[in-house]
């Protein structure tokens, strides 16, 4: 059901007068999404819409070629980024969400064993469960240690007969915790066992390169780490995977083979039917460009912020517990003794200014490894535009929350 007309004029004047003074506003709030995206970006999307917003591959003229030419160079950029040799094996999604449900239900057409992490995010788990419930999978979901990091030793424990796949999220939306993929990698290649990473955290923040990696498909999106608009994620299939092992999920439209009844069975057209989201990969080109060029120093800086808000906020606010480690990159998440996780949340937005986000972070399986379900936590997630000084606004503003609290006896 929807609700949008139960906004009241009120708010929406509140809302827009926020709006027009974001000079003071602080966001907190980039494993949501990154915000603001570099100029390039921005200018990348209003061009091809302004210049050039032609439908690619399906036209002789020269604005559906410079369509099509900018996906491909899209293409090209990922599969450097992911250090894959043929940029056909990149393969365009609205979301990471999308990619991993067609990985996902495209591999498991029959039965099998499957192993996972409780530190996943809801567009692996409920994938995954439902192909549980309806008897065509055998999961597993593998604990790790206490921050549910988890070892080849595990994986080889929970090994049978007939596993067949293994997805593991990179880093965790909750607590910035990476899990070690390149090993974990290794022995599933190893064993035959199918890998898929879901990296939409860690993507333009850590370096991920499948050969390397020994990693068979990432799910990628392109408006978090990436620094492009949201709206635009895929796959990225090694070169050493057959793809012919995934059913599509959707049929249709490719600009290909249209004579033809039969869906084409060659990448990237096999996985994308319909029109793509051309304005969406144009500035996602741009976000490639500017966290390749900026890498080092993002990771550094998300490192170094995490470091300095765990630091301060443990000696300054009083009743805080952090669940994230010294070494998150930019993902914090915390509680204060006595205050909700929405409470915080809403009195940071609302009276300060400071977005960030409250609850189970569409991962109740990482909540419950650490303990904090059914409320969840506090998550303050940081990008290349934050600064220190933002940090230590935050925590003032944290501390006259715990002294409102003693005052009223909350």
């Amino acid at each position: 059901m929807y609700f949008g007309f139960l906004i009241s004029d009120q708010y929406k004047v509140s809302v827009m007068k926020k709006l027009e003074s974001q000079n003071n506003l602080i966001y907190f709030d980039n494993a949501a999404t990154t915000f603001p995206k570099p100029e390039t970006v921005i200018e990348a999307v209003v061009e091809c819409m302004r210049m050039y917003g032609a439908n690619p591959g399906r036209s002789g003229h020269w604005l559906s070629v410079k369509a099509s030419d900018i996906v491909f160079k899209t293409r090209l950029a990922l599969a450097n980024l992911f250090g894959v040799s043929n940029p056909m094996h990149v393969v365009f999604e609205s979301n990471a969400t999308s990619a991993l449900n067609l990985a996902i239900k495209g591999l498991l057409s029959g039965k099998g064993h499957v192993m996972t992490t409780s530190i996943e995010h809801n567009s692996t788990i409920r994938p995954l469960h439902r192909f549980e419930k309806d008897g065509v999978i055998i999961l597993d979901i593998l604990e790790g240690d206490s921050r549910g990091v988890v070892s080849v030793s595990e994986f080889k424990k929970a090994k049978k007969n007939n596993s067949k796949l293994v997805v593991i999220n990179h880093m965790s939306n909750v607590t910035g915790v990476v899990q070690p993929i390149r090993e974990i990698g290794k022995w599933c290649r190893e064993n035959n066992i199918i890998s898929i990473v879901d990296c939409s955290q860690s993507a333009g923040v850590i370096d991920i390169d499948l050969k390397k990696d020994f990693i068979d498909i990432v799910a990628f999106t392109g408006h978090k780490g990436l620094y492009g608009p949201m709206g635009i994620g895929g796959l990225v299939l090694s070169d050493s995977f057959d793809y012919r092992m995934i059913k599509p999920l959707k049929e249709g439209g490719t600009g290909s083979l249209s004579d033809e009844i039969n869906h084409p069975c060659f990448l990237p057209d096999i996985f994308e039917s319909g029109t793509l989201n051309v304005p969406g990969i144009a500035g996602l080109l741009k976000g490639i460009e500017y966290v390749t060029e900026f890498r080092e120093e993002i990771e550094t800086k998300k490192r170094e912020l995490s470091r300095y808000f765990i630091a301060k906020a443990l000696k300054k606010v009083e009743g805080i517990k952090i669940y994230s480690g010294m070494d998150s990159l930019g993902v914090i998440s915390f509680t204060i003794k006595g205050l909700s996780p929405s409470h915080i949340t809403n009195i940071l937005s609302e009276n300060y200014n400071i977005m960030s986000r409250q609850g189970l972070h569409c991962s109740p399986l990482s909540h419950r490894k650490i303990g904090t379900f059914p409320e969840g936590t506090v998550r303050f997630s940081f990008g290349v535009f934050n600064t220190t000084k933002e940090i230590d606004i935050a925590i003032k503003c944290l501390n006259k929350l715990v002294k409102e609290k003693s005052k009223n006896g909350v």
